[in-house]
């Protein structure tokens, strides 16, 4: 059981999912509530990890993040010739573009179902929109803002061609337990291959089986509360 790889998993999986909820949430808010008529194509950005192959994300993502471009100079420049591919830094930007799409989808889901009149009504007594959105909004969307969260660190956590095109393969570094599991395969040790495995099915699972629960739990608790 590698579990330096699994630690660094976990880490890089609570980073992403925090990154993820300070951004998603407002861009899935923004998804819902925009007049704009272009919103499509943002939408379109943010579900393109769905369809397009990790190891092309990760490609793209490895030239932006690159030293030669702006985002990989700016940042040599800030940390002082500190680099983001194969760094834990760059695996979490990589990560948190990656779990993009299941992050914004449920929560956007969770917002467009709540009823526009008691926006409104917030609205019109004078309540600011942040105060609507946590008042509100955020109460009545929580089964979807929990499942957004709970599928983001799941979804990080089993991450393989994003982060081995962006990190590579240094372990304690960039070496996830997805990766460790392929390399234990290709060594022939197939018993370390499968605790590990067993290891994330179970964690998988059970994330899963937290996520349903609390979406029945919440929904039978918050008609009468």
């Amino acid at each position: 059981m590698d579990w330096q790889a699994i630690g660094l998993s976990l880490r890089l999986a609570t980073v992403t999912t925090l990154v993820l909820l300070a951004a998603g949430m407002p861009l899935a808010y923004w998804l819902t509530y925009s007049p704009r008529r272009w919103k499509f194509l943002v939408e379109a950005v943010v579900a393109l990890p769905l369809v397009l192959p990790p190891t092309v994300l990760g490609f793209y993502v490895l030239l932006a993040l690159s030293p030669s471009s702006p985002v990989g100079a700016f940042y040599k420049r800030l940390t002082g010739g500190g680099l983001l591919p194969f760094s834990f830094q760059g695996l979490v930007v990589a990560s948190v573009l990656y779990s993009l799409p299941f992050t914004v989808q449920p929560m956007a889901a969770a917002f467009a179902g709540v009823d526009r009149k008691l926006v409104e009504a917030s609205w019109c007594l004078g309540v600011s929109r942040w105060v609507t959105f946590r008042r509100v909004v955020v109460p009545l969307a929580a089964p979807g803002i929990a499942t957004g969260i709970i599928l983001s660190f799941a979804h990080t956590l089993g991450e393989f061609g994003v982060v081995l095109m962006v990190g590579g393969n240094i372990a304690g570094v960039t070496r996830t337990v997805s990766i460790s599991i392929y390399d234990q395969v290709q060594s022939l040790n197939y018993a370390a291959a499968g605790e590990t495995s067993l290891f994330l099915l179970a964690v998988s699972f059970a994330v899963l089986a937290v996520t349903y629960a609390l979406q029945r739990r919440i929904w039978a608790v918050w008609p009468t509360s």
